[in-house]
């Protein structure tokens, strides 16, 4: 699955060219941040989890 602070790669790609998204806030809905250009999109729990294709980096528990 996924956590808070993970690097997704969704199935389509960002228009500013690339296709990593931090995860930044978990709960009924998720919030994402483009690691390119910095844009931030929330969306439904439903709708993500349709849309995320795999997890590219899994964040450090300190």
């Amino acid at each position: 699955m996924y956590n808070l602070h993970d690097i997704v790669e969704m199935k389509k790609p960002h228009p500013c060219g690339l296709n990593r998204w931090e995860i930044i806030r978990l709960g009924a809905d998720i919030k994402i941040k483009c690691t390119g250009c910095g844009r931030l999109i929330m969306l439904p729990r439903r709708e993500f989890e349709k849309k995320m294709k795999k997890v590219l980096e899994t964040a450090e528990n300190n």
